[in-house]
């Protein structure tokens, strides 16, 4: 039995001084964000994004869409495909992808204006978020009604961070569809090393909070002593009914 609780001891610390299969992002490579502006921070429209398109036009001017002045082209939204167009009423395809919000509504209303008295459009993504996961107490999808949130903005709206959290590393994962994915480190424990650029998020970036080491090494044990747990409840009416019978 000595030699059982010595060779679990040994497994769990070797297993903590290693790689932990329980923490996600244990590369060191990281990259730090110091410039910001409102065009960098603004959100490009990607492919299999969900559109909400609205139309103000003439009310004499039907294009048989059946939408009233003022109301989206598509209630449930319009879906850009894996090519980055769109299917709009009487002008067709349009490519979308690529552009800002801004951008997409003055592209597709220069394309309506060849058939319309003067149009006007608007143009939303529906379906902006941030991922929120590791060591805060609710973990999961934010959705986003804006351009960007800030770091803080987003731990608050997950609940805020657990007992477990480390404070000094939180990761930030972007994908940029020109410069490729990237990874931010945060320390929220030194104000001196925070800067406006890195702690500003962009829909579909994800915020991982990594554990401490003590919670990886209960993790780690319990992984350890489960077989051992199950083991003694297996073998326990063995043992008593040995026990009775003497």
């Amino acid at each position: 039995m000595k030699l059982i609780i010595l060779f679990a001891v040994a497994m769990l610390l070797n297993g903590c001084a290693g790689k932990s299969d329980y923490e996600l992002l244990q590369s060191n490579k990281t990259i730090e964000e110091k410039n910001v502006s409102s065009r960098s921070i603004e959100y490009r429209i990607l492919p299999q994004d969900r559109l909400d398109v609205t139309l103000f036009k003439d009310p004499q001017q039907n294009i048989g869409t059946g939408a009233r002045l003022g109301e989206s082209i598509k209630q449930e939204g319009i879906l850009v495909n894996a090519s980055g167009y769109i299917t709009l009423p009487l002008i067709e395809k349009i490519k979308v992808a690529g552009l800002t919000q801004s951008e997409a509504a003055e592209h597709i209303m220069k394309e309506y204006k060849k058939h319309l008295n003067s149009p006007t459009v608007y143009v939303e993504v529906m379906n902006k978020r941030l991922y929120v996961l590791g060591e805060v107490k609710t973990p999961g999808v934010l959705k986003l009604d804006k351009e960007k949130m800030t770091l803080f903005e987003a731990l608050a709206f997950a609940g805020g961070l657990t007992d477990s959290a480390v404070r000094s590393e939180i990761l930030i994962i972007s994908n940029d569809t020109r410069k490729g994915m990237k990874i931010r480190k945060v320390d929220l424990t030194n104000f001196d090393t925070m800067r406006y650029a890195g702690l500003m998020l962009r829909p579909n970036d994800i915020v991982y909070v990594k554990p401490n080491k003590w919670k990886k090494f209960k993790v780690a044990s319990d992984d350890m002593t489960s077989p051992f747990e199950t083991i003694s409840k297996v073998a326990a009416p063995f043992v008593t009914l040995k026990y009775l019978s003497k």
